[in-house]
């Protein structure tokens, strides 16, 4: 009864000896092992950081890792830093871990057996009758605990990414985010980032944000936000958008008696033109001085312009109707539309060749030169072009292959959102928008719309010297992360605007939030911009995922998302393959590989194959699920981040 209970130190040293030198194996080795499995405290301690490093995207090498036991103040009860380099040296090879994990674990098992046979050994020794140590020691193994399910890690090294800060919008379009994503019951991530190019098409081109020195953003956005088929899109899309058409219409009125009259002007002047230059050319006499008055007169007809109908809003274009039309506009458009086929236009669908450059130079506000033989050249010295898009996952994937649109930086200019699908769990009968919010929105929208309609030069907005500080504390924070070894590498050109895009929503904010427009921007805005950075960039990180995603992952996702929509907590091959589309899975054995993955990430556990009996087909396999995938989606925690992550 004093013996040692089982156990392999010596299998505990080499497993996170082994984890520590390829941080990658965590993921298949803690679907073997589990903290309490360890023996020695110290090796549970260690196991369980090393797991939560691994779940949180964090490599666990010797160095974070002793640098995170240090913060927490657990770096001494697990032997200090000169202990890990002791771990990294027992390890003989890593290729070997998951033999000392099985290890581990086994005498784990034995270990809860021999508490066991421990409390039946005492039960005998009492005195008791033979036929009751029996029943109890029954009782005993039929209560004996189950090993728990280890945490499931990741199949990617992200989280969900967090949901939308509506509270960090100025309030009248707070409310109407909220409203509008009750109602329809969506999540707010696509009502907030429409309302975010629904600002954007106030302001293109009609403020710019000048943040140190030479250093100006205009103020437009590229939003897209990426949501399955029956996402209730269009509904969104109608309500955040529809006062944006209606001051495109009030433009309109306003601006058709200019135009008649122009247009009146014109003819007169023209035909003035026509006799001072038939009286020149009849003339015998001041033949010189008439020629004089003829050219002044056709002068004056020319510099007559007829203002072109406002136009605010385009949906399905191409880039050269884009141009064309940033050109009669002034160099102003937004392109707003609840499905992505603008990029498969812009990949060359009607022209056979990708035409990217109007909305890079759109977006930069960069000038812009047409040529062409059939029509006028067309000059836009400084374009100012929102994009405001809600497209599907196949999109997504899509365009991350079409030519140019990652090399040529289209890609990096897109602040993207990729929300929770909320089909299937939607509120029947949810409550309409209030009609003094809708009517707020509509009616501080039109107004920002008309008050900067007119502006023929942007209004310049700079940072206050505590907002200087709050931007130049974010560009501090992003630097490290764009390195080789950062945490955006993989999105670095994504990364490399992610400063600028802050101070463009700064920009929006501090035009929304007052009426009359004071000189410069706080840094009480800033903040709030930043609270939408941070929450794009993981996003961000998300979207760069998926658009590069191994298809065996997605497939595993599919697979997730099917048992989180049914609620099915054990299934079998064939149950799952009948319930999915044959689309994705055209056979069975198409499902082994993503099986394999989600077992080997612990979200599945293989179910013991009955004894067979008898002739006939073989049961099918059958796998249970683990609890946390069934739990409501609210209780994941999203991944901690600064004001500016």
């Amino acid at each position: 009864m004093t013996r040692t209970p089982p156990h392999d130190e010596a299998a505990e040293r080499a497993v996170i000896g082994a984890a520590l030198l390829a941080p990658h194996l965590v993921a298949d080795l803690a679907g073997i092992v589990q903290p309490d499995d360890f023996h020695r405290p110290a090796h549970a301690a260690l196991w369980r950081t090393l797991v939560d490093l691994h779940a949180a995207g964090t490599s666990g090498d010797p160095i974070t890792v002793t640098a995170h036991l240090a913060e927490t103040g657990d770096l001494g009860r697990v032997g200090g830093a000169p202990y890990l380099h002791t771990l990294i040296n027992a390890v003989p090879s890593t290729a070997n871990a998951t033999h000392y994990a099985r290890i581990v674990a086994d005498h784990a098992r034995r270990r809860d057996v021999a508490a066991l046979g421990a409390r039946l050994t005492q039960l005998a020794g009492c005195g008791a009758d033979t036929t009751d140590v029996v029943t109890t020691g029954r009782a005993l193994l039929d209560a004996a605990p189950t090993p728990a399910w280890p945490a499931p890690i990741p199949l990617t090294a992200r989280h969900r990414p967090r949901p939308f800060p509506v509270d960090a919008l100025p309030a009248w379009l707070a409310d109407m985010v909220a409203a509008v994503a009750e109602f329809t019951q969506t999540p707010t991530d696509l009502a907030g980032c429409i309302a975010l190019a629904a600002l954007s098409t106030a302001a293109t081109g009609r403020a710019e944000i000048q943040i140190r020195g030479s250093w100006h953003e205009p103020a437009n956005l590229f939003t897209v936000v990426i949501l399955p088929p029956g996402s209730r899109k269009s509904a969104v899309f109608a309500a955040m958008i529809r006062p944006l058409l209606a001051a495109e219409a009030a433009l309109v009125e306003r601006t058709k008696p200019v135009i008649v009259e122009a247009e009146l002007a014109q003819r007169v002047a023209a035909k003035a033109a026509d006799r001072a230059a038939n009286a020149a050319a009849n003339a015998t006499a001041s033949r010189d001085r008439l020629l004089a008055d003829a050219t002044a007169a056709a002068m004056t007809a020319e510099a007559i312009t007829v203002p072109p109908l406002p136009r605010l809003v385009a949906d399905d274009i191409t880039s050269e109707q884009a141009a064309s039309l940033l050109a009669e506009q002034g160099g102003r458009l937004a392109v707003l539309s609840p499905e992505g086929g603008i990029f498969a236009t812009l990949a060359g669908r009607y022209s056979g060749t990708p035409n990217l450059e109007v909305f890079l130079k759109g977006h930069a506000g960069d000038m812009l030169r047409v040529d062409r033989r059939s029509r006028p050249a067309e000059h836009v010295d400084r374009p100012a072009l929102t994009l405001g898009l809600a497209v599907q996952p196949e999109v997504l994937r899509d365009i991350a292959a079409m030519p140019g649109f990652r090399g040529k930086g289209l890609l990096a200019r897109i602040l993207f959102a990729v929300p929770e699908n909320t089909v299937g769990r939607r509120r029947i009968g949810a409550d309409p928008i209030p009609d003094t919010v809708a009517d707020t929105y509509a009616n501080r929208l039109r107004a920002l719309v008309l008050d900067l309609a007119d502006r023929r030069e942007p209004i310049l907005l700079p940072l206050t010297p505590a907002a200087n500080e709050r931007m130049l504390e974010i560009e501090r924070e992003v630097e490290p992360r764009l390195a080789p070894s950062g945490a955006w590498a993989h999105i670095v050109d994504w990364g490399s605007k992610y400063a600028g895009a802050v101070a463009r929503i700064a920009g929006l904010f501090h035009l929304a939030d007052h009426d009359t427009t004071p000189e410069s921007i706080g840094a009480a805005t800033l903040d709030r911009a930043a609270t939408i950075g941070a929450y794009y960039a993981e996003h961000a990180a998300t979207a760069f995922d998926d658009m590069g995603a191994d298809p065996v992952v997605d497939d595993a996702r599919h697979v997730l998302a099917w048992i989180e929509r049914t609620g099915t907590e054990r299934f079998t091959k064939r149950d799952l393959f009948t319930a999915l589309s044959r689309g994705r899975f055209r056979k069975a054995a198409d499902l082994d590989p993503v099986l394999n993955l989600l077992t080997g990430h612990a979200y599945l556990q293989p179910v013991a194959a009955p004894e067979r009996r008898g002739a006939g087909r073989a049961s099918s396999p059958a796998w249970l699920v683990h609890p946390d995938v069934l739990r409501p989606s609210g209780t994941v925690q999203p991944i901690t981040a600064g004001r500016a992550s």
